[in-house]
């Protein structure tokens, strides 16, 4: 039978127990709380925040590098629109949140790493229902960012088609902290020995991959672009658009299987890769199965548009 413990006993055996990816962490705020903490030991949650139990909220995730934080208004837009969609607001102002994203992005101390927002509907029990969470829940964390080595650049990467279908399209326009269908997606990838995953909708057109975007340059040129129906406009991508929109021309339509394995670049755009280029697809050869000018071009972009734009810590 399990000790039965009070919270001084507790509390000690809580904090001996080893903690996996306790280096990873720089620092983490919960709105509860109200402060911001360094040691990894004392992250926790609420056992019946129903963005533990439910996956009722929703998330973002961003980068600073070089002491920059990268994109941080499109992140907070996005934040936004999420929350409207799940008919929840946050326990504190938007001003709040914007500032204490920067505030622990300082603390942890570190020059590069990500900063992952996550609102829920907020403690309060077991149930479904949303009036259940007196108030929302707020948390903000720092950790380690581990940069793609240059040899993704260089070599390129593979990709697949996954069994796992795109999300439908009210669920997949929402930054939702439910990301069980993108894990298993990378975990098909894993078993198959695939680097990414991509997902199509029921008519048989890409949606995207299980983290990131993917565009293909096709046999004229043109950078073309899944409509977002069934995938999340990604602010990575968002943001290549308007870096390299007079450079390429681009179109958004649908993209069929056939007309991936026909590109001359396949290329997944997200926040940690910037633009990772594809060269096998499903096994078979993506144009010459080199990495092409146009994902070399948006990483440039986006790498100079950090450090032009970037908000200093």
């Amino acid at each position: 039978m399990a000790k039965v413990a009070d919270s001084k006993t507790y509390l000690e055996a809580m904090l001996a127990v080893e903690r996996p990816g306790a280096g990873e962490i720089q620092a983490f705020y919960e709105h509860r709380v109200g402060m911001i903490c360094t040691d990894p030991k004392l992250m926790v949650m609420p056992w019946d925040d129903h963005l533990v139990h439910r996956g009722d909220g929703i998330f973002e995730t961003m980068k600073f590098v070089d002491g920059k934080l990268y994109q941080l208004e499109p992140h907070m837009a996005r934040m936004q629109r999420s929350c409207r969609a799940i008919y929840m607001t946050p326990p504190c102002s938007w001003d709040e949140i914007r500032e204490l994203i920067l505030d622990v992005a300082r603390a942890g101390g570190r020059e590069s790493g990500m900063v992952r927002v996550l609102l829920g509907r907020g403690p309060g029990g077991f149930g479904i229902y949303p009036s259940e969470c007196p108030e929302s829940s707020l948390y903000v964390v720092s950790y380690d960012l581990h940069p793609k080595p240059e040899s993704v650049y260089e070599k390129g990467v593979t990709a697949f088609k996954t069994s796992i279908p795109a999300k439908q399209s009210y669920l997949a326009t929402i930054k939702s902290i439910d990301y069980l269908p993108n894990v298993l997606m990378k975990h098909e990838a894993e078993e198959k020995g695939y680097d990414f995953p991509f997902c199509f909708d029921r008519n048989g057109f890409l949606a995207e991959g299980a983290t990131e975007n993917v565009c293909i340059v096709d046999e004229g040129g043109k950078l073309i672009i899944p409509e977002f129906t069934n995938a999340l406009a990604g602010t990575t991508l968002m943001r290549a658009v308007d870096l390299i929109k007079s450079e390429v021309p681009i179109v958004f339509r649908s993209i069929s299987e056939e007309e991936i394995l026909l590109a001359r670049e396949v290329i997944i755009v997200g926040t940690t890769g910037d633009a990772i280029p594809v060269v096998r697809f499903n096994g078979k050869p993506i144009h010459n199965v080199k990495p092409g000018p146009v994902a070399a071009r948006i990483r440039e972009l986006l790498k100079k548009d950090l450090q032009d734009t970037g908000i200093p810590l």
